[in-house]
């Protein structure tokens, strides 16, 4: 028996289509990509806006009685205020809109000028695969080359991606993940983009008003509001497990004091990287 004493990284399975199979090692599957570096706003996530508000109404009663006293109090006066009666119509119209904007995007910049269709570029980041199974990437038109189709130059509009317009038309926040990072140009580019739809309060901040309960706001106050609420403490610690950075100062704010960092100065790292984060950025703690 060998034994080479290393064990490479996997992830648990996930359930795939399949379309066909090529040849004997290539089967063709169907896989979802999620866009990395930012969030929309969900249009489905917690069922229909009335089960869905069912759910804020709870995790609403149970930072105002006590249940989630482990929440820091300033965290749950910022959450408080946001789930007003309306809160999860608007997110998920939002969400809803959120994906008309993607899909007429796409279809816009994916035509070329004669009329047919371009490919779509994936470029997929450190961490390939997400838990719900799917590829972890940017988007973007592809550019075939030669002089019918040729690749426009770095600073051209049609070079963006699809992330960082979604992200300059307001609907969807700066979502920054660790270890998927983009390089110093990119990150700055998509911070900027961030910060000046925040500022001048575009897309989803326009139609809704800044409190708008963002994406991981939004899943985090679904969780808190489960209906058979067994475990307080592990429902606080299933809604929030991820730790927050301040990229203004490089200061982590721990997995509750985001709210103290406006969304586009937003880094965040899953608890179980922190170590390793903290070796591979300049983050104080």
């Amino acid at each position: 028996m060998i034994n080479l004493g290393f064990v490479g990284p996997s992830r648990p399975a996930n359930d795939y289509r399949l379309t066909e199979v090529i040849d004997g090692d290539t089967p063709k599957i169907e896989m979802s990509i999620r866009m990395v570096s930012i969030d929309t706003p969900e249009s489905h996530y917690g069922g229909s806006p009335a089960t869905a508000q069912a759910a804020l109404d709870r995790t609403k009663a149970r930072l105002q009685d006590g249940t989630y006293d482990a929440i820091p109090q300033q965290l749950r006066d910022h959450l408080i205020s946001r789930i007003t009666p309306n809160a999860a119509d608007h997110h998920l119209t939002a969400g809803q809109l959120a994906a008309e904007a993607h899909k007429t995007m796409v279809k816009t910049r994916l035509t070329r000028p004669d009329g047919t269709q371009r490919k779509l570029a994936v470029v997929a980041t450190g961490e390939l695969v997400e838990n719900h199974g799917r590829l972890l990437a940017y988007t973007a038109p592809w550019f075939a080359g030669g002089t019918s189709d040729p690749m426009p130059p770095r600073d051209d509009p049609q070079r963006r991606t699809f992330n960082l317009d979604m992200l300059s038309l307001g609907w969807a926040a700066s979502f920054l993940i660790y270890p998927s990072i983009p390089p110093a140009y990119d990150l700055n580019l998509m911070l900027d983009e961030a910060e000046d739809a925040w500022q001048h309060k575009r897309g989803a901040w326009a139609q809704f008003g800044p409190e708008l309960l963002l994406g991981y706001e939004y899943r985090a106050c679904i969780k808190l509001g489960t209906k058979d609420l067994k475990n307080p403490a592990e429902a606080v610690a299933n809604a929030y497990e991820r730790v927050c950075v301040d990229l203004r100062t490089l200061t982590e704010v721990g997995p509750f004091g985001y709210h103290e960092v406006p969304p586009p100065n937003r880094l965040w790292i899953w608890k179980t990287d922190l170590a390793q984060a903290r070796k591979d950025l300049p983050i104080k703690h």
